[in-house]
C-alpha cells in the first residue's frame, strides 16, 4: 500500500513538473482525489461489480433451477460454508454459484459482515466433500484477514494509477506544455532532468508497475489463506488435493475476468507464466506456482501427522 501511495504521488510529482509552474503540488493531490474516490466507490460497491462481471447467482436462485443431483450438491455447500463460518468466527458470507465448468472460487466484500464466496459450478462437480470444505477454508480466512478489502482497494488504485498515466500521455501527444519559468528553472538542475526521466518512464510502464504490485500483494495472501484454511479444517492434505484437481483442469475460468483474476483460489486466465518460478513470474503472476502451494500443504499435513 505504501508503494502504491508513493507511486501516485510520484505520477502527480512529474506532472507538476512538466505541465505546472504552481507553489503546490496540485497534480500530486489531484492524483491522491482519484485514488482515493476510486478505492471508495470500489470499497462500497466492487463486490457487486465482480459478481456481476462473473454472472454469479444467489445460491437459493441455483437451487431453483438445478436437477436433484445438483441439489445435494448446493446443499453440501451451504453446510459446508455454515461449519467453516463457525470455525472462524464470522457471519455466514452470501453464497453465490458461477455456470463455469471450470472449478475455482474466489472471495470478495468490504468485510466480514458484507462478504459474499462464490464457487463454479465445475467445482461443486469436481470436488469431495473434504475438498470443498478446504477451499471454502481458505476462502473464508480471505475474509477474515481482510484480504478482500485490501485486494478490492488494490485493484482501484491500479486502476487510478492507469487512468493517470493515461491522462498524461493524452496530454503529452496534445502537446501541452509547461510555463517558462518551470523550463528555465529546469535547465540548472540535472537531479530534476533524471527525475523526469525516470518520470516518463513511470507513465509508460504504470498498467506493468502497478499489476506488478497487486500481483507481488496477491501472491502473498494466496500463502496466508492456505496456511490459515488448513488451521481452520485440520486438513492441510484436503486442500492439497482439491489444488491438484484445481490444477488439472484442461480449461481457463471463462467467466471470470482478467481484472478480478487476483481474487480467485486459482489463476482463472490458465496462463503458463503462473506454472513457473523465476523473476518474471514473481513479477507477473497473480498467484504463486501451484506445486509450491500443495507442496506446503503436503508438509503441513506430514508433520501434523500423530507420531507412535
Amino acid at each position: 500500500m505504501a508503494c502504491f501511495i508513493g507511486f501516485l504521488l510520484f505520477l502527480g510529482y512529474g506532472f507538476d513538473r512538466l505541465y505546472l509552474d504552481a507553489p503546490l503540488p496540485i497534480g500530486s493531490f489531484v492524483a491522491l482525489g482519484v485514488g482515493a474516490v476510486s478505492a471508495l466507490s470500489s470499497f462500497y460497491a466492487g463486490d457487486k461489480a465482480v459478481l456481476l462481471s462473473t454472472g454469479a447467482v444467489p445460491i437459493e436462485r441455483a437451487a431453483e433451477v438445478a436437477p436433484d443431483a445438483g441439489k445435494v450438491k448446493i446443499r453440501q455447500l451451504q453446510n459446508v460454508v455454515d461449519e467453516m463460518s463457525i470455525a472462524a468466527g464470522l457471519p455466514r458470507p452470501k453464497i453465490f454459484v458461477v455456470a463455469d465448468p471450470d472449478p475455482n472460487a474466489f472471495a470478495t466484500g468490504r468485510d466480514p459482515e458484507h462478504a459474499s464466496v462464490a464457487v463454479t459450478q465445475g467445482l461443486l462437480d469436481t470436488l469431495s466433500r473434504d475438498e470443498l470444505q478446504g477451499v471454502i477454508a481458505h476462502e473464508m480466512s480471505h475474509v477474515r484477514n481482510l484480504d478482500i478489502r485490501l485486494m478490492t482497494v488494490i485493484a482501484a488504485m491500479v486502476g487510478a494509477a492507469v487512468l493517470i498515466a493515461d491522462w498524461t500521455g493524452r496530454g503529452m501527444r496534445g502537446g501541452v506544455g509547461r510555463g517558462r519559468r518551470g523550463r528555465d528553472r529546469d535547465k540548472g538542475g540535472s537531479l530534476a532532468l533524471v527525475l523526469l526521466a525516470i518520470w516518463l518512464v513511470a507513465v509508460v510502464l504504470a498498467p506493468l508497475i502497478g499489476q506488478a504490485l497487486a500481483m507481488m500483494i496477491s501472491r502473498q495472501r494466496e500463502y496466508l489463506a492456505d496456511a490459515s484454511g488448513a488451521e481452520l479444517t485440520r486438513n492441510p492434505l484436503a486442500l492439497a488435493a482439491a489444488l491438484e484437481r484445481i490444477e488439472g483442469a484442461a480449461a481457463p475460468t471463462a467467466a471470470v475476468k482478467r481484472g478480478t483474476a487476483h481474487l480467485c483460489i486459482a489463476d482463472p486466465l490458465g496462463r503458463a507464466v503462473g506454472l513457473r518460478e523465476g523473476f518474471w513470474p514473481d513479477l507477473l503472476a497473480s498467484h504463486p506456482p501451484m506445486a509450491r502451494r500443495i507442496t506446503a500443504l503436503r508438509e503441513m499435513g506430514f508433520h501434523n501427522q500423530p507420531t507412535t
